[in-house]
């Protein structure tokens, strides 16, 4: 294939969990010689924040604000007039970089307004580039929308953008089979589930690893992690911390790490005082660099879901991030996360939406150390299809259909 010039746009920040699927896919794209620039918009854009940086072979510019404002653990929602006005300056900023770029052609990350709207003016309708489309949610069913009428915008944009892109990117099944039911043709998507970032997720060095678990107070004791988001519009949490109590009475001894930021950062964590005590440690977030040490702190990490869209819809970052450090996942069957957990070689698969279901499917784990092992040794074998610099090739096949 030719070098290619790529423009990436993204409606999040490299830091957010958006980023950290997209920023390591830009940054496999340059791996192969093509010439990548990544548009985004900031989680907390102020004067003195760079707007321009290299990263990896990447060139990043951020060119406006968020929908959200996000600062350390929290997250801040506007007003719908606030909204409509953040939405439009940054629509706009996003708009006129995409129609100004020297590029090939334009993939979005995520069907959104804001970048929607910018990838069509930079591609098909002013400047007759290829349009491309990676969906990794189902994103009317997992955000939080203060009125009606900004679920409906976001449903046009999920379900019209498809009609100008020359190809989608999905990183499930379902979304690949929901596509297809709403008439794409299937030569036109390719799978690309959510990856692993090969230089990021080395295996940690065990003095960070010990600090952590000194620093959280976890030496000696059975350790449990959730790594992600504390949102509960679209993420379980509730339903881990009522399993864990559960775990608690076969495992009086064990910790729960809650590792992540979210707007509900505050009540779950009021949620598990009264019962949990001292055996929950809230982190917050932490820097995107310090989590395969995380993860390798955990003698198991849990997704907690329940069997709706959004889970169905999802391929969690957590459970490919975990393999990557061979710990074992406990995760309800739900969607492609068999798949993922290698037919349960990697992890455990547990009915969804059962709290004693997740309690007993940890305690599976913890009580078998040989079941552990052997968990750990097929994580390790199976992440090698979840790198990024082999996932890549899919999209790199669907540019080359191109017209």
């Amino acid at each position: 294939m030719d070098r290619l010039k790529i423009a990436l746009l993204i409606t999040a920040s490299l830091e957010s969990p958006p980023g950290l699927r997209y920023m390591p896919m830009a940054k496999a794209l340059a791996q192969r010689g093509h010439d990548v620039t990544l548009l985004a918009l900031h989680h907390d854009l102020k004067p003195a924040t760079p707007r321009v940086l290299e990263q990896d072979g990447v060139r990043v510019e951020y060119v406006g604000q968020m929908h959200v404002r996000k600062v350390a653990d929290r997250k801040f929602y506007y007003s719908p007039l606030a909204l409509i006005r953040v939405a439009l300056v940054s629509t706009w900023r996003m708009a006129r970089r995409a129609v100004q770029l020297d590029c090939d052609l334009i993939h979005l990350g995520k069907p959104q307004p804001i970048n929607g709207m910018a990838g069509l003016m930079g591609g098909p309708w002013l400047r007759r580039r290829c349009l491309y489309l990676d969906c990794d949610d189902y994103e009317a069913e997992s955000n939080r929308f203060s009125s009606k009428w900004l679920r409906r915008v976001v449903v046009l944009f999920e379900d019209g953008l498809p009609r100008f892109s020359a190809g989608l990117t999905v990183n499930t099944r379902f979304t690949q089979d929901r596509y297809i039911g709403r008439g794409v043709a299937e030569e036109r998507i390719a799978y690309l589930p959510n990856g692993i970032d090969r230089d990021r997720f080395t295996m940690p060095p065990a003095a960070l690893v010990d600090q952590l678990r000194r620093r959280w107070e976890v030496e000696r004791r059975p350790v449990v992690a959730y790594v992600g988001t504390l949102s509960l519009t679209g993420h379980a949490v509730d339903l881990l911390l009522d399993g864990f109590a559960k775990l608690l009475v076969r495992h009086p001894r064990a910790v729960l790490l809650v590792v992540g930021g979210g707007e509900d950062y505050d009540r779950l964590k009021q949620a598990a005082t009264p019962g949990l005590g001292n055996a929950v440690r809230f982190t917050g977030w932490v820097p995107a660099a310090e989590v395969p040490a995380y993860l390798a702190v955990a003698d198991v990490t849990v997704d907690p879901i329940r069997d709706d869209l959004v889970a169905r819809a999802r391929a969690p970052m957590k459970i490919t991030e975990s393999l990557a450090v061979g710990t074992p996942v406990v995760t309800g069957d739900v969607g492609d996360r068999r798949e993922m957990l290698a037919d349960g070689r990697a992890g455990v698969l547990v009915a969804p939406g059962d709290a004693q279901a997740l309690a007993e499917g940890l305690a599976r784990v913890l009580d078998n150390p040989d079941l552990a092992r052997d968990m750990r040794q097929a994580a390790l074998a199976h992440r090698e299809q979840y790198y990024w610099d082999n996932l890549i090739g899919a999209a790199l096949r669907l540019y080359d259909r191109r017209a």
